[in-house]
């Protein structure tokens, strides 16, 4: 179903709709940076326009949320190519351990004092 063939009543549905599908892509980045960046910008995109009230800008902007979709689609695919390991603020493995049962076993630079 296109934009355009939309009724009055069914465009607050499909702008909840892709607020939804935009934070539920935005969970499948790799990198926690891309991770809360997408979330934060979709957020904040949304929270701009939320009062908007004519129908051919709100039309425009669910067209360019399409197309921000099928980006971010892509990326979090491409994203996933390239594993990480997790950072500390998402519950990964710190520094201290010392390579006890999969620890990770980390040793200190050596370089010019």
């Amino acid at each position: 179903m296109s934009l355009t063939q939309l009724g009055k009543g069914d465009m607050p549905y499909q702008v909840r709709s892709l607020y939804r599908n935009l934070l539920r892509n935005s969970r499948q980045f790799a990198a926690y940076n891309f991770r809360e960046y997408a979330k934060r910008r979709t957020r904040d995109s949304f929270r701009e326009h939320q009062n908007e009230t004519e129908e051919r800008r709100i039309q425009e902007l669910m067209q360019k949320g399409l197309k921000e979709l099928q980006m971010l689609k892509r990326q979090t695919v491409i994203s996933q190519f390239y594993q990480l390991d997790k950072l500390v603020v998402e519950g990964g493995k710190t520094g201290e351990q010392k390579g006890n049962e999969g620890g990770i076993v980390r040793q200190k630079d050596t370089g010019w004092d």
